[in-house]
């Protein structure tokens, strides 16, 4: 094996430790890190210093490279001097997934750690799949076949961003989308499809509805499910969107931090 893995917690997270960086970039080390990914949420490679290049190689191996950014590679910061939207990924604070707004979510995703800020930036994972299957059988009852309003607009307003004034949360939103609340994959496991972003439950009382998913959402990311990375530079985080929340330590604007983000393309729709 050109690796060595190693369980950073009980239920999620793995360091995944090379000799070699080149010895990954091959299909056999790539299906293994991506069997690995899938089971444990969350892969982590400390100080490998991968090239822009080759972080996009290995995710070219383990699936489907998004376009996005420069050659596979987009640049995340929340620095004004650089992107004029920045403040708009303060939504990234709060426990969420990616992609949502959309019927097929991203599959996973890569990002390096590039320029650190001096305080904050920790970023923390949490695993869906693990939080259902603990749930007490009688929650699991409860909240099978309901679907979630998942809306851009709540997101933001959760975030402390302004709210189009015309946003109705009784009513669907040209950017919503309906999602069941137990996704149920193609393998057979259930994960929770919960977060910032889930506005309210069809069907039941507003307030009630949003109580729920706030009780999901706090037994989710309870102590037990989650993985906190303290950053070095030159590390590199790889995380399986479709069975993990994420969420990053705030951190001032203008630190300078910069994380290189490389996205593999969704492969399984919510159902």
């Amino acid at each position: 094996m050109a690796f060595e893995a190693t369980k950073l917690t009980e239920n999620i997270g793995t360091e995944v430790r090379a000799a070699n960086p080149e010895a990954l970039l091959n299909p056999e080390s790539a299906a293994e890190l991506r069997r690995l990914l899938v089971e444990r949420g969350v892969l982590v490679f400390k100080r490998i210093d991968l090239a822009d290049e080759q972080q996009v190689r290995l995710a070219a191996l383990m699936g489907s490279v998004r376009d996005e950014g420069v050659n596979g590679i987009f640049k995340v910061t929340i620095d004004p001097k650089v992107n004029k939207a920045g403040e708009y990924l303060k939504g990234s604070f709060l426990w969420h997934m990616d992609g949502t707004h959309d019927q097929v979510p991203v599959f996973a995703s890569l990002l390096s750690g590039k320029t650190l800020s001096d305080v904050g930036g920790e970023t923390e994972f949490a695993n869906t799949y693990k939080a259902y299957e603990e749930l007490p059988d009688e929650m699991k009852r409860s909240i099978d076949g309901l679907k979630v309003i998942h809306s851009v607009a709540y997101s933001m307003s959760q975030a402390g961003l302004p709210t189009p004034p015309d946003y109705r949360p009784d009513e669907l939103n040209s950017t919503d989308k309906v999602h069941n609340l137990v996704w149920t994959h193609k393998s057979g496991r259930k994960s929770l499809v919960i977060g910032c972003h889930a506005s309210h439950v069809v069907g039941v009382d507003l307030e009630e509805g949003r109580a729920l998913i706030r009780e999901l959402i706090e037994w989710t990311t309870q102590p037990r499910f989650v993985y906190r990375h303290h950053w070095d530079v030159g590390d590199l985080l790889i995380w399986d969107n479709t069975g993990v929340l994420h969420r990053a330590e705030p951190y001032p604007l203008e630190s300078g931090r910069v994380m290189h983000r490389t996205t593999l393309l969704g492969e399984e729709a919510f159902a």
